[in-house]
């Protein structure tokens, strides 16, 4: 019996992209037809890609290029600027597809918990990352007002957001940042970044490519603290990583280049600090943030740390916590809030009782938390859309209840007697050639490959303007 599916993707990021990839490789493979709608929030595809990674990454673009051949092949329909549990239900799409998989991702800051983090001047980094990525959700202007900032975290995140604070903005104006993030990055009277991680310099969670930009960031020094370094001597989790992962070795190697000896200076206009063995224990201020309160910790061998009853206030004026993200729930979708996932067993949805939801899927950092590198996310693709079609194949999958109509519009007359503006991949195909229209035309010293659309309204406008037709 050959196989013929109808699948709804909720998400255009890696996860959603890879996982309508894997989905029409392995259908074709196994002589089936399968029809992929890819329903994203935003205008534009490639989610965490466009909005949630720094603009000074070229690298990215190779996975840009990437996620671009796979919805540029036609074998997946994009369907854009379409907000699942507002727009349309879930149980709208579940009526019009044999399975509905989510890969909506973690789009917001994961809490810190301790006194003052809700002072003015206190804000979550994913806020700062969506602003100078242009979302079009967040607001245009950013207060950047303080001359001493503390990022509180030590993961990829944290460096990205302390190294585009600390960056001079004529040294990003080769990227795709929105002007209005230029203008905003040069009223900053910014001189020093301070970047604090409750463990050892042993147990970063950066990736050396990440650690090596910060020393190449033009009028900005890197300096580390020997006090750190010599806290951590001795630890024996620390010296086991460092003898069995290559990483490990080139980051310690990176950090202890960037001591300095006793008469050394900086002349630089800006400072970029990395402290370890800080944990945070209260943000300091009367109206606004003045200073953060942190307790030196020590390892105690097992890759944890303890409190030293050691404390030390380092005043900023500004602080960023950057300690990881946290997936949002979606109206009609069960939704653990303590992990903040999406309950799953290999990808199956289920539910209060833990018995799967037959149909619905979930993949990416909704599936399993915001933990991973973007190439992880192909693994978790390809665990789901195994079990589906697994599913499938033993026919426990519900037959849609509602005819897909002629060519599949069936769901764009939906959206369209809901006047709303959707945006498909030849949209897509528009905005871009527009972005990269702004960037010939730049007057900037260097070359722009693009400036980002920042309104919604403006990336949707241009998008419908060039073409409504499905590709």
């Amino acid at each position: 019996m050959t196989l013929t599916l109808r699948v709804a993707i909720v998400g255009a990021g890696p996860a959603g992209i890879y996982a309508g990839n894997i989905l029409n490789r392995q259908v074709a493979e196994a002589g089936g037809e399968v029809a992929i709608d890819l329903f994203e929030s935003l205008p534009a595809p490639y989610g965490l890609i466009r909005y949630g990674v720094a603009p000074d990454h070229p690298r990215i673009k190779g996975i840009v290029n990437s996620l671009h051949e796979m919805l540029d092949a036609g074998t997946i329909r994009l369907i854009g600027n379409v907000e699942v549990g507002r727009d349309v239900t879930v149980d709208e799409l579940r009526d019009r597809y044999d399975a509905v998989i989510f890969a909506t991702g973690a789009l917001k800051d994961a809490p810190l918990d301790i006194p003052g983090i809700d002072l003015p001047g206190s804000y979550g980094a994913a806020d700062l990352v969506a602003w100078y990525d242009g979302h079009p959700d967040v607001p245009r202007d950013w207060p950047l007002e303080a001359e001493s900032i503390a990022v509180i975290g030590n993961g990829n995140v944290a460096l990205d957001v302390a190294r585009v604070l600390a960056k001079h903005p004529k040294d990003l104006l080769s990227t795709d940042v929105p002007a209005n993030v230029v203008a905003g990055l040069e009223a900053s009277p910014v001189t020093d970044v301070h970047v604090f991680g409750r463990r050892g310099p042993g147990h970063v969670k950066f990736t050396p490519i990440e650690l090596r930009e910060l020393g190449e960031v033009p009028d900005v020094d890197v300096i580390v603290y020997d006090d750190d370094f010599e806290r951590a001597q001795g630890d024996p989790h620390a010296e086991q990583l460092h003898a069995s992962n290559n990483q490990v070795k080139v980051m310690t190697r990176t950090l202890n280049g960037w001591r300095k000896s006793a008469d050394w200076t900086s002349t630089a206009s800006r400072r970029l600090h990395l402290h370890f063995l800080h944990a945070p224990v209260e943000v300091l201020g009367g109206e606004r943030v003045e200073a953060v309160r942190f307790e030196r910790t020590r390892p105690v061998g097992d890759g944890s740390v303890a409190g030293t009853g050691e404390f030390v206030d380092v005043p900023v004026q500004a602080v960023y916590r950057a300690v990881g993200y946290a997936s949002s729930p979606v109206p009609g979708v069960p939704f653990d809030e303590d992990r903040a996932v999406i309950p799953n067993d290999g990808g199956r949805v289920t539910d209060v009782a833990g018995t799967p939801i037959p149909g619905v899927y979930a993949t990416g950092w909704i599936k399993r938390g915001p933990v991973g590198l973007i190439g992880h996310t192909k693994g978790d693709a390809l665990e789901t859309i195994t079990n589906l079609l697994a599913d499938a194949a033993a026919g426990a999958l519900p037959a849609p209840t509602v005819s897909a109509g002629p060519d599949g519009d069936e769901v764009l007359g939906l959206l369209e007697g809901r006047d709303i503006r959707y945006t498909t991949w030849a949209g897509w195909l528009e905005l871009d050639a527009h972005e990269r229209a702004l960037g010939e035309a730049s007057d900037a010293p260097v070359s722009r490959e693009r400036i980002k659309v920042v309104p919604r309204d403006e990336q949707v406008a241009i998008s419908r303007a060039g073409a409504l037709v499905a590709s």
